[in-house]
């Protein structure tokens, strides 16, 4: 076979490598999967507006996120159990994210604790995806840990309150396989290991509010994004309550379908923040023109996830700094095709609603 050319080929390489069950985990949505596949689909109906004649023959990449310089406005989302795509999990991701100079956000249900993320990956930028559980003191040793461990931000997940029903884990009997350790979950059962996701979100509390958030705002030491947000009502509220910034995210289409696609909600967000913090949105990132899309309609970067997670599962840590790679040309050209020297240079002007 050829060298993969794009994140589709790693998808089907990866499809390829993994167990159905696993596979079906990482590539699947709830309910329908409506909003999953609206997540790509809603970028084909933004379409590029190029200006010609700008001069413009090679562009940077490179952008800030919270005052933090990385390589491109891509960063790496947070993905659950990475050691079931590939022996590498966690490590290989932190160590392509370092490669590639980019923030890797490390889940709450990682395969690897965050200090042996930072050990792996000295020199690279990392954030925390925090779920917080029943029991607080699971919550509070996570926090602690990663900010003693160099982690920059808390990404706060609000959508998550209960599991939705994923029924592809249902056709499938998906369970975490028994060798697959996810340390917070071992710490809040005192040593029960395996289980099935279900079993790790019924330790999670669902009633956290925004006084919890500010609460964790005020203990955390750190800033606190707030992820999840698909409505201007509470990108509002999350600038009210201290949030450092918000990530636009349905949660990759695996909580609740029929949810807004996330490029579709991202204009009302960012018009509701008027420029008070920074905007991210996440889902649906495949190609470098999606990631252009997006800034023009006023996000500052973007989270990709599966596709970070195909080039792991196909290659480990080489398939997912390749991935990274891919990405970051991608945007590099969609740049200058644009007439855009820099991210910086995009505006709403370089973007519109196709007719329908």
């Amino acid at each position: 076979m050829t060298e993969p050319c794009n994140v589709f080929d790693y998808e089907r390489l990866a499809e390829q490598r993994l167990e159905p069950g696993a596979f079906g985990y990482f590539a699947g949505g709830s309910g329908d999967e409506h909003t999953l596949r609206e997540n790509v689909e809603a970028y084909r109906r933004w379409q590029l507006r190029p200006r010609v004649l700008t001069g413009v023959e090679q562009a940077s990449t490179a952008t800030t996120v919270l005052g933090i310089e990385i390589s491109m406005p891509l960063l790496v989302a947070p993905v659950a159990f990475q050691r079931m795509a590939h022996p590498d999990g966690e490590l290989g991701t932190a160590r392509a994210a370092e490669a590639a100079g980019t923030i890797m956000v490390l889940s709450t249900l990682a395969t690897s604790t965050p200090a042996d993320v930072a050990a792996a990956a000295p020199g690279g930028r990392r954030w925390f995806q925090l779920y917080c559980f029943r029991d607080p003191g699971v919550t509070r040793a996570l926090i602690d840990q990663a900010r003693d461990s160099g982690f920059e931000a808390i990404v706060l997940t609000v959508d998550a309150p209960r599991l939705a029903r994923r029924e592809r884990d249902l056709r499938t009997g998906f369970v975490i396989p028994a060798d697959v350790t996810v340390p917070s979950y071992v710490a809040a059962m005192g040593g029960a290991v395996g289980g099935t996701p279900a079993d790790m979100f019924g330790q999670m509390d669902g009633t956290i509010d925004w006084q919890d958030l500010e609460q964790l705002v005020a203990d955390a030491g750190l800033p606190v994004l707030v992820k999840g947000v698909i409505t201007g009502e509470d990108a509002h509220l999350a600038c009210e309550h201290g949030a450092a910034g918000i990530v636009v995210s349905n949660h990759g289409g695996r909580q609740l379908d029929g949810a807004s696609a996330t490029v579709d909600a991202l204009p009302e967000i960012v018009d509701a923040v008027r420029g008070r913090l920074e905007v991210l949105v996440d889902g649906g990132i495949r190609r470098g023109p999606d990631v252009v899309k997006a800034l023009a309609l006023g996000a500052r970067a973007v989270l990709a996830g599966r596709a970070v997670l195909w080039g792991l599962a196909a290659e480990g840590q080489p398939g997912a700094q390749r991935v990274l790679e891919l990405l970051r040309d991608e945007i590099e050209l969609a740049l200058v095709l644009t007439g855009c020297d820099s991210p910086a240079a995009l505006t709403r002007a370089h973007v519109a609603r196709a007719a329908r």
